[in-house]
């Protein structure tokens, strides 16, 4: 039985080419088309439903070269998820949010995040199958937080200027910010055959993928740009709302 994962490329999408590996002599080569191969194959069937055999066919390598690169089947895996990983904090770099006004840069980040989503749907399906893992594989790298590390950095300092600006509230929390960021993403694309059923909207035409992308960016500046939220004090304590009585059914 294979692992659930997202939905594959979107519509209008062709899978990218495996590489073939020619030249079993030039070790990069080798192992990065070893990694492309093994992205599709778990992207397509997960870990449980992955096979060593079809990864080596895709790629004209014996299997045991690729036990050579990546030892077996689960440091194949991690690698893949490293891998993916490690592309889109490389993407996120391009961006250079510390050179934009924070307003720009977040409207940016939301921006890019929702794009980088849909253009690469393996990222989706990836994440799905080792959610289901519950994380069993990825915490076992050493290299997954450092390279969240800048992203991190750079998101801060973004939310400290913007609040220093006084355009940004002052107990805006990064990695809150960014997990509302891809939810908002993730959820659309991960349900959109079922909500696109159930609201009869085509949820995957370009009008309406560009205006969710607006959508996102409206919400997260909207949370950004409210009022500052100060901690309670003893002196102040926060008013409860008043109590609304119980409206009681009149009698038959």
């Amino acid at each position: 039985m294979t692992d659930a994962h997202a939905p594959g490329p979107a519509p209008g999408e062709e899978p990218a080419a495996v590489p073939r590996v020619v030249r079993h002599r030039d070790p990069e080569r080798t192992s990065a088309a070893i990694l492309v191969a093994a992205r599709r194959e778990f992207t397509e069937k997960g870990f449980s439903g992955a096979r060593i055999e079809a990864i080596a066919a895709r790629t004209s390598v014996n299997k045991r070269m690729l036990y050579h690169y990546f030892g077996n089947k689960e440091g194949l895996y991690l690698a893949v998820l490293e891998s993916t990983y490690a592309d889109i904090r490389a993407a996120e770099e391009e961006l250079k949010l510390s050179e934009r006004d924070p307003v720009g840069a977040m409207r940016e980040l939301a921006l890019f995040t929702w794009r980088y989503f849909i253009a690469h749907p393996e990222f989706l399906s990836l994440l799905s199958t080792e959610n289901l893992h519950r994380a069993r594989f990825l915490r076992r790298s050493s290299r997954i937080r450092a390279m969240h590390s800048p992203l991190m950095t750079r998101l801060s300092e973004t939310l400290r200027r913007g609040t220093e600006a006084g355009c940004f509230r002052a107990d805006a929390d990064p990695v809150r910010v960014y997990v509302s960021i891809a939810s908002l993403g993730a959820f659309y694309l991960s349900n959109r055959y079922t909500l696109s059923t159930i609201f009869g909207r085509d949820l995957l035409a370009k009008d309406q993928l560009q205006e969710w992308g607006e959508h996102i960016v409206e919400v997260v500046l909207s949370y950004l740009s409210a009022a500052t939220v100060a901690a309670p004090s003893a002196e102040k304590p926060i008013a409860r709302a008043a109590r609304v009585p119980r409206r009681v059914p009149a009698s038959a």
